[in-house]
């Protein structure tokens, strides 16, 4: 078994400067196949990384080689999304995967995902988002709930954790093995909400005001055949004797309302009525408001799927200080984590940081490309929504959308976005051997944009008047592919890499040293 870095180098580079061009492969004779179980993606190989991750832009006859001599990886890793969980079972495939009856789902309570959402002011006056979904959830007897819970892990099972993230792997099973409900009609009641969040204040989000008043039912309209629902409805009560919201463009300040499902007492949230102008921050969860480590498979899906949340190092304080010290700063998190796992999410960020509106993706985009253009559709909704607000995003270099879409942000829409402020996972967590484009900065203002450690980065940055950068933390910026191993880096929109090195032998230096590192 090869087992030093100098070894593998050598055992690959052969292949890589010499390899021919492969045969044609004969077409297969059709065979019938049998209906695929309900299951995350299909393992993708390992090759398909390197390409996604943009490091070559071709490796020829390596693909297959790569493929038998190292096997296949999970497709969330080969795609480059951070993101565990890929295709969740659905509706009618959760009922025939379960052997649930009709009659038996009939018998269990409707559910409601209710996420909570953020208001704009139009000429009609207060417009909210309504965002969420309806679903039952079956009764699942623990052995069942074990055996698909193991699909999530890797190297372990529900049976060896603990008690603790055994009941935490089985209920989040729970959660994703859940029945849609299509063609449902939905309504909510909101109300003045007097706290929401964890900021070290009273309210939980200093940011934020209770309205006078402003009590009103909502007709949301019905569920798509997802069950889904996601529309922005007006608000009436901006007006009159006995307390109401304050109208938009009459105030700065950012009013939380209560939204409660009619009919089920699960679909409860908290909203927010955010005015035409002022700062809005959008933030990125995993591997920058907790720790994740999507770039570690095995440790990605334990801390997402049995152990308790954890914040990464002191960021809580840092946006408890941001919600008390900046008037009227709206938070808004965004996660392309898929809805049935969403809850958990919300919770985390409610006991943890400010309060604030939320986003995540919704079911009708469930495969790897669809989930590499949430991010930018979710983006581009905020921004349509209040085209005079500036916008600081936040979030960390290991999501290739966000490297992606974030400064695309910036050029989609001029002058709106304030600042960038990523997190450098490689530089403070050796377990990050993944490289990251920086390609999308060319061209951005250097003042608008920063690349930091640690949480203590960012403190003493006056974000309100412009200043992302902490001129103490050093930036090395080639605007291409950097984080590849012993020093490398890609020239953006070249075939060549530095030292002369082609791109595949770059591809055979990488999946070298992921192998000798343990963590291809």
């Amino acid at each position: 078994m090869i087992t030093s870095l100098p070894h593998v180098i050598l055992a690959l580079l052969p292949v890589v400067l010499a390899a021919p061009a492969p045969a044609p492969l004969p077409t297969p004779a059709a065979v019938a196949t049998k209906a695929p179980s309900p299951m995350i993606t299909a393992r993708a190989v390992l090759a398909d990384r390197i390409e996604q991750r943009d490091i070559i832009d071709s490796i020829t006859g390596l693909g297959s080689y790569l493929s038998s001599a190292l096997g296949t990886y999970p497709s969330y890793i080969a795609s480059g999304v951070p993101n565990f969980f890929q295709d969740f079972p659905t509706g009618t495939a959760v009922e025939s995967s379960l052997g649930i009856s009709d009659s038996d789902l009939a018998a269990t309570p409707t559910q409601v995902l209710n996420i909570p959402g953020y208001a704009n002011w139009t000429e009609q006056g207060w417009n909210l988002r309504f965002r969420g979904n309806v679903y039952k959830q079956p009764n699942i007897s623990e052995s069942k709930l074990n055996d698909l819970a193991n699909i999530f892990l890797i190297g372990t099972s529900v049976e060896a954790l603990p008690p603790a993230e055994a009941t935490q792997a089985r209920n989040l099973t729970a959660e994703i093995f859940v029945v849609q409900q299509g063609n449902v009609n939905v309504t909510m009641h909101i109300e003045p909400a007097p706290s929401q969040g964890a900021d070290g204040s009273s309210s939980g989000s200093a940011n934020a005001i209770t309205p006078g008043g402003g009590a009103q039912t909502i007709d949301v309209g019905e569920t798509t055949v997802e069950g889904d629902f996601d529309t922005f409805i007006p608000l009436a009560n901006v007006s009159g004797s006995g307390g109401y919201l304050l109208p938009g463009n009459d105030t700065t300040q950012i009013q939380r309302i209560n939204v409660y499902t009619n009919g089920t007492d699960t679909g409860n949230a908290t909203s927010f009525l955010v005015p035409t102008a002022g700062l809005t921050i959008i933030s990125d969860i995993d591997d920058i408001l907790r720790v994740t480590r999507i770039y570690q498979p095995a440790d990605g899906l334990l801390n997402s799927f049995a152990k308790a949340f954890t914040p990464w190092m002191n960021m809580p304080s840092i946006y408890a200080n941001w919600s008390q010290s900046i008037p009227d700063f709206h938070f808004h998190y965004l996660t392309t984590t898929p809805e049935q796992v969403t809850r958990n999410y919300m919770d985390f960020i409610y006991k943890t940081y400010p309060g604030g509106s939320f986003d995540t993706r919704p079911l009708n985009f469930s495969d790897v490309s669809a989930t590499l253009s949430i991010r930018k559709f979710l983006l581009e909704k905020i921004f349509q929504s209040y085209p005079k607000r500036k916008f600081i995003l936040i979030a960390d270099t290991s999501n290739s959308d966000v490297m992606k879409d974030y400064p695309a942000m910036a050029t989609e829409f001029p002058g709106q976005v304030q600042c960038i402020l990523l997190r450098n996972t490689s530089s403070t967590d050796s377990g990050d051997k993944f490289p990251y484009d920086t390609s999308g900065f060319k061209g951005l203002d250097n003042s608008t944009y920063m690349f930091f450690n640690i949480p203590d980065d960012l403190t003493g940055l006056d974000i309100v008047n412009g200043q992302c950068v902490n001129s103490t933390i050093k930036q090395n910026i080639t605007f291409s592919t950097q984080g590849l191993p012993f020093g490398l880096s890609k020239k953006s929109g070249a075939v060549k890499v530095q030292n002369g090195l082609t791109g595949a032998v770059v591809a055979a230096l990488v999946m070298a040293f992921g192998v000798v590192s343990g963590v291809l």
